[in-house]
């Protein structure tokens, strides 16, 4: 069993923001597949299959930099192995619209994958970032990851998003490391 997770805040307030691309990902999947949602683990929880696989799709609801509580008890309910765990979330030091998959490492400066790396103990679950674009001068960091995407930038969010849905259903069939060597190399944008 596999275990999705999108990153987000809960609420209209940051619906369609930067820092909630996580879950338009996993909103977007959740459209393309079957099954139903269900408040769970202070969160949203689809229970449904990808080529062959059950898989959960997740939306934890705890606000983002307290993610790593509700996926943690999704994955130990479960009994989800860390190596079984894709979480997606936004990047602000990648381009807009640009897919890094990596099976490890440091949050790099995402709260929401922090709290969920100190929750396991370990660096070693997957991830799929999203680039938002660095913060622009002149504004601060926080107001930044809330704000909405210019019209300009739709397109390519559009696309990223989708791409990223493409890349989500082939680390369930294929791994990280197909996604690795097919995602990352490409710009999108």
């Amino acid at each position: 069993m596999k275990l999705i997770v999108g990153l987000g805040n809960p609420g209209e307030k940051y619906k369609a923001t930067r820092h909630n691309i996580g879950f338009e990902v996993v909103d977007t999947l959740a459209m393309r597949v079957t099954g139903t949602k269900v408040a769970k683990f202070e969160g949203q929880l689809m229970q449904t299959s990808l080529g062959g696989q059950a898989v959960n799709l997740f939306w934890p609801l705890t606000m983002m930099n307290l993610s790593g509580r509700a996926v943690g008890a999704v994955a130990k309910f479960f009994k989800i192995d860390p190596a079984d765990i894709l979480v997606i979330c936004d990047d602000l030091a990648l381009p807009l619209g640009k897919l890094r998959f990596r099976s490890k490492g440091s949050a790099g400066g995402q709260n929401g994958l922090a709290d969920i790396l100190r929750v396991f103990g370990s660096e070693d679950l997957a991830r799929l970032r999203i680039g938002i674009d660095p913060t622009p001068e002149g504004w601060d960091t926080a107001d930044y990851v809330l704000s909405r995407f210019k019209k300009n930038e739709m397109l390519v969010v559009d696309n990223a998003v989708k791409r990223a849905v493409d890349g989500v259903i082939d680390w369930t069939t294929s791994g990280i490391e197909y996604c690795m060597n097919r995602y990352n190399s490409s710009q999108g944008n």
